[in-house]
């Protein structure tokens, strides 16, 4: 925003200074302050909502911490959006992005991500294990078409709010409870047949599962996994589990720590890994949630959750409750 003539003075004062001339012949001019009007300010929020208004040959400026390109019919990210690493909140809902990039986890001040109508087919476990596990706290997947969510998505253990709405999803994450910030979860009409175990840990203000076609839980007629006796591998990973035994990739297989990350619960406490004894039973969702929004249209609020015994003795012991409860 400076007067081009002062400035063309003040270069040539530069050049002559460089080139060892008396200070005293030098074309210097009083320095003015410069008025609020001529200095641009940093650009922190940016809104494209139209592929027109789309820059195709001008860069995001860098300063941006609010970032929203909906309705532009975009493939996939663009790479200058991966470069804007003071981002807040990035908005690419209504698009057609069918794949996120895993340098999208590089951007570590991110707290809200809006991709709400795309064509998604999942979520990447390199993302869950990036950055945006301290920072994310908004993610909106809905309208998309994921059927599931990496074992990896519970890292995400800042997220406040989550919304899976109008998906395919058959099941939701197994350690869904250790997201233990969510306040606000809503998976309505998707495909979800029942909840993860662990779905029992959750601390919600607003819940929402409408319009999914849950199973009608059933105690009696068990999905029975159980190995006698068990395995060698079954007993180690009991046991690891069990006495909280510190395990990781420098002392075992990959996919033997992928198994215990996911190891089940029994109703004893105990944990068991591939011999199990799985059964449905009903649970109210006001146990996890303040507000349940009703999950059908009979005024419902209570949904089939996957329960988990590790011997036959511990079904025994629950099955001699529910009949005599009922």
């Amino acid at each position: 925003q400076a007067n081009v003539i002062n400035l063309k003075t003040f270069l040539s004062a530069v050049r002559l200074a460089h080139q060892g001339s008396d200070t005293g012949v030098l074309p210097l001019s009083p320095l003015v302050p410069a008025k609020n009007s001529d200095v641009e300010k940093p650009k922190t929020k940016m809104i494209i909502t139209s592929r027109r208004d789309y820059p195709l040959t001008k860069s995001f400026p860098f300063s941006l911490e609010h970032l929203q390109t909906s309705y532009c019919k975009l493939a996939r990210i663009d790479t200058r959006v991966l470069c804007l690493k003071k981002l807040r909140k990035l908005d690419l809902s209504h698009n057609h992005i069918k794949q996120l990039p895993a340098t999208l986890g590089d951007l570590v001040c991110l707290q809200e991500l809006d991709l709400h109508d795309n064509h998604l087919e999942a979520f990447s476990g390199a993302l869950c294990s990036s950055g945006l596990q301290k920072s994310l706290q908004f993610l909106d997947l809905s309208q998309n078409q994921i059927q599931a969510l990496p074992i990896e998505f519970c890292r995400l253990r800042g997220l406040v709010q989550l919304r899976l709405d109008d998906n395919a999803l058959l099941r939701l994450p197994c350690r869904i409870g250790q997201l233990s910030r969510l306040r606000f979860l809503s998976a309505a009409r998707n495909k979800l047949p029942f909840l993860p175990c662990d779905f029992r840990r959750l601390s919600l203000e607003n819940l929402d599962l409408f319009g999914n076609p849950f199973e009608q839980p059933n105690p009696l007629v068990p999905n029975i996994q159980l190995k006698i006796p068990l395995t060698l591998l079954e007993c180690a990973a009991r046991a690891a589990v069990n006495h909280r035994i510190p395990y990781g990739h420098h002392l075992l297989p990959s996919h033997l720590c992928k198994d215990l990350e996911v190891a089940k619960t029994c109703r004893c406490g105990s944990a068991c890994l591939s011999s199990f004894i799985q059964i449905t039973v009903t649970m109210n969702l006001h146990h996890v949630a303040h507000t349940v929004v009703l999950v059908d249209n009979m005024g419902g609020t209570e949904a089939p959750i996957l329960c988990y015994f590790c011997s036959l003795d511990c079904y025994s012991q629950f099955l001699d409750r529910h009949l005599q409860s009922n």
